[in-house]
């Protein structure tokens, strides 16, 4: 359940490449306010944040740019081959902007905006699912996520496959989520499911006011 009474959290999470972005602008048309876990994690590692000093310390001078800011292939390449460093690497970043994501939605709950939905790729890892009411995961195709992987992000299909293997299985997300979005489909066909679990969610507050 959320930390913060009077409000619907609704976590939105998945394998990478598998299109969120789509599922969290559908919910965005529906009301509700979107915290963008990934905006927060470059916020965290800002020039001058704490959380990149001490990312800086663990890794080397390697991954920091001549300006000082965070060179995320470097650390990239770093990490998502290595389980043990990416570990390490959660432990740090994590606390941040778990701190920050709350108080994002103490400042909405302060402001009267009661649905809000926490797109989150590491909802899990950073168990940033214990303050949510309701969970769901996008899912898509192996293939069809490489694909997507390699030309959003402009990387090698090694480094893109480094990145499908660090992360949850499909299974995993299955047994833990409320709803489950399967996007191996159209933009067309994806946003109509997503609006459809929107509607659901909205009824489900609708009929249980103590919630929001």
């Amino acid at each position: 359940m959320s930390s913060v009474d009077g409000i619907m959290v609704v976590g939105l999470t998945g394998q990478t490449g598998a299109g969120k972005s789509t599922v969290s602008k559908i919910f965005a048309e529906h009301g509700f306010e979107v915290i963008n876990a990934d905006m927060v994690a470059r916020k965290v590692v800002e020039v001058g944040k704490p959380c990149l000093a001490e990312i800086a310390e663990l890794f080397g001078s390697s991954v920091i740019n001549d300006d000082g800011s965070l060179n995320r292939r470097a650390l990239g390449r770093i990490v998502f081959c290595n389980k043990t460093k990416l570990e390490t690497l959660n432990s740090v970043i994590y606390p941040y902007i778990t701190a920050e994501i709350l108080d994002m939605i103490q400042r909405f709950s302060e402001e009267g905006r009661k649905l809000i939905l926490l797109d989150a790729p590491t909802l899990f890892e950073s168990h940033s699912d214990d303050f949510c009411d309701i969970i769901i995961s996008v899912l898509a195709e192996p293939e069809i996520r490489l694909k997507r992987i390699t030309e959003r992000d402009g990387i090698s299909e090694a480094d893109a496959k480094n990145r499908m293997d660090s992360q949850l299985s499909s299974e995993f997300f299955i047994s833990r989520s409320d709803y489950i979005i399967e996007n191996n489909h159209s933009i067309g066909k994806v946003t109509e499911i997503s609006r459809e679990v929107a509607e659901k969610v909205i009824d489900y507050c609708q009929n249980h006011p103590d919630i929001i």
